[in-house]
């Protein structure tokens, strides 16, 4: 019974002593993804200026492009809307 009581600790020590060793690398490695990562937010800040640019600037055309659209669309609606009104003068008159 001695010898197994001895084995048991043995393995128990040397199962501590390699967790330990473990636990040691596993935060080495949050450690060095931590660094990575805020690299990786540092840039995305600046790429998000950029993206935030460039919506401006897509922002502005789309309103350009509306005003624009809205303007043809009035001309048309004036043209088509004097013949309409045109015909419906010509249709009381007869």
């Amino acid at each position: 019974m001695e010898v197994l009581r001895i084995v048991l600790y043995v393995l128990g020590a040397v199962l501590l002593v390699a967790l330990i060793v473990l636990t040691i690398k596993l935060i080495y490695s949050v450690e060095r993804i931590n660094v990575l990562l805020d690299g990786v937010e540092r840039k995305m800040k600046t790429v998000d200026k950029i993206f935030g640019a460039v919506d401006n600037v897509a922002d502005a055309f789309a309103a350009l492009s509306d005003k624009v659209v809205d303007g043809i669309a009035g001309i048309i609606n004036k043209v088509f809307g004097r013949k309409k009104k045109r015909r419906e003068i010509e249709e009381d008159d007869d």
